[in-house]
């Protein structure tokens, strides 16, 4: 957790970003990670560095990933170490879709149960901002929680065949 907060100025540097908050949360103890994006095409998702410490974190108890999404479509073609990793995390990875009224208004953000944030706020610019705010966290996770409680299972970790 004595890693830098890295600057969110480019697409790398909102993957780092990603990453950062992630490895903070995990340090930090959180329970509940949550990850909110239109699609998760730019997440790090696939990535060793995401996928190892977060099965590390969800073989602890209590833990869970929600992943907010206004649709699914690409991820597993985009993400498919993600997608494959996630049928044995299916247990503890919850994946929402956002009514389609929300959808088009949802953030690109992570944030955590306890004070840690990572928000892009201009996805054209990659420009975002990302810490650790108690604060910041709170207002994030009212927000999120509206569309969260409107929300439908998506993104099944398994498909069942005829």
């Amino acid at each position: 957790m004595n890693e830098a907060v890295p600057a969110i100025d480019s697409r790398e540097g909102f993957q780092r970003a990603v990453l950062w908050g992630m490895t903070t949360a995990l340090a930090s103890g959180a329970r509940r990670i949550t990850c909110v994006d239109a699609d998760f095409d730019a997440w790090p998702l696939d990535e060793p560095a995401w996928l190892e410490p977060m099965a590390a974190w969800l073989r602890l108890p209590m833990r869970q990933l929600v992943l907010l999404a206004a649709r699914y479509d690409s991820v597993p073609r985009r993400h498919p170490r993600f997608t494959a990793w996630r049928r044995d995390w299916g247990h503890a990875v919850q994946t929402l879709q956002a009514p389609a009224e929300m959808a088009d208004n949802l953030p690109t953000l992570l944030f955590d149960d306890r004070r840690t944030c990572v928000q892009l706020i201009d996805a054209v610019h990659w420009r975002g901002r990302a810490g650790v705010d108690a604060r910041t966290r709170l207002q994030w996770h009212d927000t999120v929680d509206v569309v969260l409680q409107r929300s439908e299972p998506a993104f099944a970790a398994t498909t069942l065949g005829l």
